[in-house]
């Protein structure tokens, strides 16, 4: 049973639109076929009522009735009038799984919890509706009052009910606990249907739900992204990875679907999927190290059972400061690209010189980044931008103190202009009119990043110049005004040192 709408929910600063609860619902009953969704609780405002309704309305339409649930309290007929309003047909009933909590929250003596329970059930049978019953703070209840949880369980047989479900309400059991507690409990009443709710406060939900499983549990629960209270729930993703991989247990789940269903979970909840999270995070199936690139590469040799195919997704091979070449080639061989061995060197040598800025590099940079390092002229270059010192302030002109170095020579020059780049323009051209030598015409300035806007590596600047002929030139760099500087480098690389005095006799043989 999935209870994203329920439980998970109660995640802080998460609340669902009555609209986004039912494309949740239809994905996870139709998409990733749970056999059961729990999506609300009773009695808590209108536009829960609203968000129940829709469910409902389309479950019925769909055959899925029977399988969405609400939570509901021991209140006599108050939640049961509340769930027939919203066309509910599964009653799920919180009662209080431990003696702590039934004494001192409800102030009752089980008699009377008991007694009321039978009224609600009998209500809730009486309108047609089935009935699971929660035993909330069960953990509790089997570490400090077993006798009175293990009271409650016999009473609850002799009621028409068909799952006693077991919450791990505070997060607390260990494996070895869930171990004692349910192989007891699954051996001393065979013929109930327990459920498990297991909380992750400790990071074990998951672990406690396989240990759950292992000893005879008949139904599990579970959120999408591990949504709920405090850490959380037991995820549905993880959870079935663990049962396929390490289980007996067969299940109707769609696997495949399960990426989809979580993006949009966290779209609707605004609550973001860390990086590192099991099965969906963004970096699960992406190799950052180079030497793993290389083992995949020559059989596989860091493949697990997760493979990124069954939860529709796909494995990736990172960019950054530890990629070696067989990461580059993997990305290489996706974009249908093949470079020669000095190319590729300098290819890598620029991604790890990248990462040791701590700046991501993603697939989309790669042909930003082959581009710019083939067009680097092999050998020293004529001109060379050695140093310089840039200002910006509010109220004022930009300035560049800027160091050239021509034919070996160091040329030094201020400026100011219009924005930073003008003054670095200013600069140079202070440098060329002195030394007699012409520039180029600037006719575009074009700024991009690759596709997705996903990169914090770089941006490139395309710049077209017009010297008699018309060309372009790039450069890379996270800053923009310093790709710039580098196009118009490689610019006064590609045009050379050209006297003043030959201009006239340029433009006679372009005429011609």
């Amino acid at each position: 049973m999935d209870t994203t709408l329920r439980d998970g929910e109660q995640t802080s600063g998460v609340a669902f639109l009555p609209s986004e609860k039912l494309q949740i619902a239809k994905l996870l009953l139709e998409e990733l076929q749970v056999d059961r969704i729990e999506v609300a609780s009773a009695k808590v405002s209108e536009g829960e009522l609203r968000g129940v309704q829709k469910i409902t309305r389309w479950a019925e339409e769909k055959g899925f009735l029977d399988r969405v649930e609400v939570l509901g309290f021991v209140d006599g007929s108050i939640s049961v009038d509340w769930l027939k309003e919203a066309g509910a047909r599964v009653l799920n009933l919180l009662t209080k799984g431990s003696l702590n909590h039934l004494e001192h929250q409800l102030r009752q003596q089980p008699e009377e919890h008991f007694a009321r329970i039978s009224a609600t059930i009998g209500h809730a049978r009486a309108a047609g509706m089935r009935v699971n019953v929660y035993l909330e703070d069960w953990s509790s209840g089997m570490r400090h009052s077993q006798a009175y949880t293990r009271s409650l369980i016999r009473f609850l047989q002799t009621l028409e009910v068909e799952r006693i479900m077991l919450p791990d309400t505070l997060g607390i059991l260990r494996p070895k606990e869930v171990r004692e507690f349910i192989g007891a409990l699954c051996a001393d009443f065979p013929a109930v249907h327990f459920d498990f709710h297991a909380h992750n406060d400790y990071d074990l939900a998951v672990a406690n739900v396989l240990e759950a499983v292992e000893q005879g549990v008949s139904g599990l629960h579970s959120t999408v992204n591990g949504l709920g209270e405090r850490a959380g729930n037991a995820p549905i993703e993880s959870i079935l990875a663990v049962l396929s991989d390490f289980t007996q247990v067969r299940h109707g789940l769609q696997e495949q679907k399960l990426y989809r269903v979580s993006k949009l979970v966290e779209q609707f909840s605004g609550l973001h999927i860390p990086a590192n999270k099991p099965v969906v995070g963004e970096n699960v199936f992406t190799q950052t190290a180079g030497i793993h690139a290389d083992g995949d590469q020559k059989k596989n040799l860091y493949f697990n059972d997760l493979l990124p195919e069954r939860f529709g997704r796909q494995r990736q091979y990172a960019l950054g400061k530890t990629s070696g070449k067989a990461n580059i080639l993997k990305n290489l061989q996706a974009l249908g690209i093949s470079l020669e061995e000095e190319e590729l060197k300098q290819v890598t040598a620029r991604i790890i010189a990248l990462g040791d800025r701590k700046e991501r590099v993603t697939t989309e940079d790669l042909p930003y980044i082959i581009s710019d390092v083939l067009q680097q002229e092999s050998g020293e270059q004529e001109v060379r931008i050695e140093g310089y010192h840039m200002t910006h302030s509010r109220g004022l002109k930009p300035t560049v103190q800027l160091k050239l170095v021509l034919a070996g020579e160091a040329y030094e020059a201020h400026a100011s202009g219009d924005g930073q780049y003008d003054a670095f323009m200013q600069a140079v051209k202070k440098i060329y009119k002195k030394l007699g030598y012409r520039l180029p015409k600037l006719t575009d300035y074009h700024v991009r990043i690759p596709p997705g806007g996903k990169t914090d590596a770089f941006v490139e600047t395309v710049i077209t110049w017009d010297f008699g002929r018309i060309f372009k030139t790039k450069g890379l760099d996270s800053d923009q005004t310093v790709a710039a500087m580098k196009a118009t480098e490689k610019m006064l690389n590609s045009v050379g040192l050209v006297p003043e005095a030959e201009e006239v006799v340029l433009n006679q043989e372009v005429s011609k």
